[in-house]
């Protein structure tokens, strides 16, 4: 499992890379592999939209399950990675980079701060198998 350090970590897999007030979101690398074959994912909000903390801003869908991203803050919604749409099965080979799914201008950062790091994801992960 990949978990960079440069990032940190929800425990409903997303993981937040901040730049000043703007945050880059994506899942991680231990729920694609949970998910396993991406084949479809739905943006529930679109560039412009205002998001609020634990707010499900879009779905992923796999040949074995669907799952939830969640607002791990509140702020609006900067830029949605679209080339998703048409290559969702990016996500399971390059979580981290390319697939980021949105990027987000933080209102409020204490959702921020409460985020783990990656060592604590990884530990978090550890104990749910």
């Amino acid at each position: 499992m990949k978990t960079p350090e440069n990032l940190k970590y929800a425990k409903t897999d997303e993981w937040v890379k901040m730049d000043g007030n703007l945050a880059t979101l994506g899942i991680s690398d231990y729920a694609q592999d949970q998910l396993s074959d991406i084949v479809y994912i739905e943006f529930a909000k679109d560039a412009g939209d205002s998001i609020a903390k634990d707010e499900i801003i879009s779905t992923i869908e796999s040949v074995k399950a669907a799952g939830d991203v969640v607002a791990p803050f509140s702020g609006k919604i900067i830029e949605v990675n679209e080339s998703l749409a048409d290559k969702p099965e990016l996500i399971n080979s390059d979580p981290y980079g390319i697939a980021w799914i949105y990027k987000i201008e933080v209102n409020d950062s204490t959702g921020y701060d409460s985020l783990m790091n990656a060592s604590e994801y990884e530990s978090y992960c550890v104990g749910r198998h």
